[in-house]
């Protein structure tokens, strides 16, 4: 009976873990998705990623060395996006490969030393090695994400169209878009843990990119890639903890392979005759 309850409460933390995080996380995603800066989501799960390894290598503590990183590399796209000569993409590019070099060195590392362990939950995540109070912040997290897109649901909408259009409107787009960098931060570093590194940036678009197929307005889209995302890592978290499979890349394939079908039957895929 107690380790039938052990279980039970070890699934329960799990799946509240995913369902937050996935909640943050799909939202913010539709966001960068549909402003195509994907880019950017992508450099900073990797700065998360770094920042982990390096906190974890110096026993200081990988969230928060994750956080710090995100951070520190949110102030910096900020700027150089907006004033440096060269294409953002071409800044992310040389951010991401800084911060991949870092991650993969202070994991190899410490694989070397013997502590493949934390190495390992760095990589591909470790749900149930969360705290009661990592599960708070991402559901705190996940509200603040909630409350963003209600608050600027219009200024949002307005700067996925054209952002340039929405300036000249008078919409405040610098807050906005360095709310959302640092969101984006905050949102990857708490969800490492569950997922992984390496897997996260999965988590970040692909439940935007799964509703984009179905979905033809803006609305439509912050309604559905929650919904996407929360069912499939529920699901994931259940399924993997009951089988003893990694949740993780479970959850990550399964995103991977409902995107493709999504594709697949999409109504966007229907040419019109003639066309």
């Amino acid at each position: 009976m107690l380790e039938f309850l052990i279980q039970n409460n070890i699934i329960c933390h799990a799946v509240e873990a995913m369902l937050f995080a996935s909640i943050a996380c799909s939202i913010l995603g539709v966001i960068i998705t549909q402003m195509g800066i994907s880019s950017i989501g992508f450099t900073m799960t990797h700065a998360a990623f770094a920042g982990a390894s390096v906190g974890i290598f110096f026993g200081v503590g990988g969230t928060m060395a994750a956080i710090l990183a995100s951070l520190l590399i949110a102030t910096i796209i900020g700027p150089l996006s907006e004033k440096a000569r060269m294409s953002t993409d071409t800044i992310l590019g040389i951010l991401f490969g800084m911060m991949m070099a870092i991650a993969i060195f202070f994991v190899s590392y410490m694989q070397y030393l013997g502590t493949a362990v934390n190495a390992s939950a760095l990589l591909f995540g470790n749900v149930i090695s969360l705290y009661r109070e990592e599960i708070y912040a991402l559901a705190v997290i996940s509200v603040l994400a909630i409350v963003f897109v209600a608050v600027f649901s219009k200024e949002i909408t307005a700067i996925i169209f054209n952002r340039k259009i929405a300036e000249a409107a008078g919409i405040r787009v610098r807050p906005i878009y360095y709310a959302l960098l640092f969101m984006i931060a905050i949102s990857v570093s708490l969800s490492l843990n569950i997922i992984g590194g390496l897997l996260l940036y999965v988590w970040l678009v692909t439940p935007a990119a799964i509703a984009y197929q179905f979905c033809t307005t803006v609305r439509g889209l912050f309604l559905s890639a929650p919904l996407i995302a929360g069912s499939v890592s529920v699901a994931g978290a259940w399924i993997g903890l009951q089988y003893s499979l990694p949740v993780g890349p479970l959850t990550a394939v399964a995103f991977s392979a409902l995107f493709l079908v999504a594709v697949l039957i999409s109504p966007k895929r229907r040419v019109p005759k003639g066309a």
